[in-house]
């Protein structure tokens, strides 16, 4: 009996130790259907709650957004109008500001002139009446250019025209030169308005009076600049201030970018080219100016004010000034239908009104095209004798003006043996536009001239 209650009891605890070992499982099982309702009921709660708190969130980095753009654009277009701002704004147009010039690098992209195209390289502190449109010949050398561009700055046509100038393809290194020429200009002109005492320079035709700055409105060139009302007010009490016009070039391919005078010739010089490109650029100038002169940097230099002269005529008129130089040698200048009476002019210099070169140069072009399909042989179209021709023919330029100038450019050897003195003061009211000569240095001459003065050849680089 004991052993039988042995293996009783044994057997009991090996049942009760199986049932031991099973019963969690069987406890687990039976939790885990009310787990589940729980976290599907839980899943099913968040789901509910997700959108909205989703929709919350967008609503909220949409305000803070907005907020952010609101406060950067009020801080943008904020101006400061403190009196110490426009006061020194005031001083610093008052005189001019040279550190523009010389803190402009060669490495920065320079402004675009006009829409788009072209190069800015001095905006002048005014709207000008006047435009000198100037032409580089592929002999051009930096050396007469600047030249040029140093008589034309000191001349009082510089104080109430604009200069453009038109450069052939891959002409790269005149901008440096007209860089420099700028940054001389500005620091004479500067100089001169303080001290006042540089015998040579005559900076009083370089000085205008306020009133009359501000009715001239902006230079076209550019951007356009915000101007300050609080600093206009201070301005008002200053009677005079400094005037100087907008210095731009174009390269030809800009104005004229199929070359279309490529298909009538195998090679287009400037001389010819320069008449292809005036269309488009005149055409977009014809409302901004009211006299034009077109002028060849190399064979000429302005010393004075040539438009003076165009005061009281329409815009229709167009000045030429006669001349001796004839054709090159062995060239046959088709001249048909010029009387034998008429002297020739020369195109190196044309000068009138808007409307009147703006036609001149569209009559050109047509007479450059028309001449080259007729002549068999294309390398006997020269500029002097087409223009000539042109200037004969009466029934092209019927809705011309023309005024051919007796007198004929003087060459710069008639200037050799005066004074430097008296070539900046009494020879300048006479003499305003002369030819490079042949047999003279120009170049040195001028430069001698320039520089014989210490005061002013301290602001010439090459002296």
């Amino acid at each position: 009996m004991k052993k039988m209650s042995g293996s009783t009891e044994s057997s009991r605890s090996r049942g009760t130790r199986f049932l031991f070992v099973f019963f969690p499982e069987i406890e687990t099982t039976a939790v885990n259907p009310s787990a589940t309702v729980t976290k599907k009921k839980s899943s099913h709660l968040f789901s509910k709650l997700r959108p909205s708190t989703a929709a919350q969130s967008t609503i909220s980095i949409c305000a803070l957004l907005i907020c952010v753009t609101l406060l950067l654009f009020t801080l943008s277009s904020f101006e400061p109008t403190s009196s110490s701002f426009s006061a020194s704004r005031a001083r610093s147009r008052k005189l001019i500001s040279s550190s523009f010039w010389v803190s402009r690098s060669p490495k920065h992209s320079p402004e675009h002139a006009l829409q788009g195209m072209g190069i800015l390289h001095r905006r002048g502190t005014r709207a000008m009446n006047e435009l000198v449109v100037a032409h580089a010949v592929e002999s051009l050398t930096p050396r007469e250019l600047r030249l040029f561009l140093r008589l034309l700055f000191r001349s009082g046509l510089s104080s109430k025209s604009d200069l453009l100038l038109i450069f052939p393809p891959n002409s790269g290194s005149f901008e440096r030169t007209v860089l420099e020429e700028n940054e001389s200009f500005l620091k004479l002109v500067q100089n001169s308005a303080k001290d006042g005492n540089l015998t040579s320079f005559d900076s009083a035709q370089f000085m205008v009076s306020a009133k009359k700055e501000r009715e001239s409105g902006e230079p076209i060139w550019g951007r356009k600049t915000k101007s300050n009302n609080s600093s206009s007010k201070e301005e008002e009490s200053e009677s005079t201030r400094l005037s100087y016009g907008s210095v731009v070039s174009f390269q030809a391919d800009e104005l004229d970018p199929e070359n279309s005078l490529a298909r009538f010739l195998q090679t287009v010089p400037m001389g010819l080219r320069r008449w292809a490109c005036y269309p488009l650029l005149l055409g977009r100038l014809r409302r901004s100016f009211k006299h034009l002169i077109l002028v060849d940097a190399k064979e000429i230099l302005l010393l004075g004010d040539p438009l003076s002269r165009l005061k009281n005529k329409s815009f229709d008129s167009v000045f030429v000034s006669a001349t001796l130089a004839q054709p090159a040698p062995g060239r046959k200048s088709p001249d048909r239908t010029q009387p034998s009476g008429q002297r020739p002019v020369s195109p190196k210099v044309v000068m009138g009104g808007s409307r009147g070169v703006r036609r001149l140069s569209n009559a050109v072009l047509t007479e450059i095209v028309r001449e080259t399909m007729l002549q068999k042989k294309k390398s006997s179209v020269t500029e002097f004798g087409l223009f000539n021709q042109l200037i004969g023919n009466e029934f092209l330029l019927k809705s011309i003006k023309l005024i051919v100038l007796a007198e004929s450019i003087p060459e710069l050897s008639s200037l050799t043996g005066l004074s430097s003195e008296t070539v900046s003061s009494s020879l300048l009211a006479k003499v305003s536009v002369v030819r490079r000569s042949s047999n003279v240095d120009s170049i040195a001459l001028i430069r001698k001239q320039l520089c014989s003065f210490s005061s002013k050849s301290a602001h010439y680089s090459d002296c």
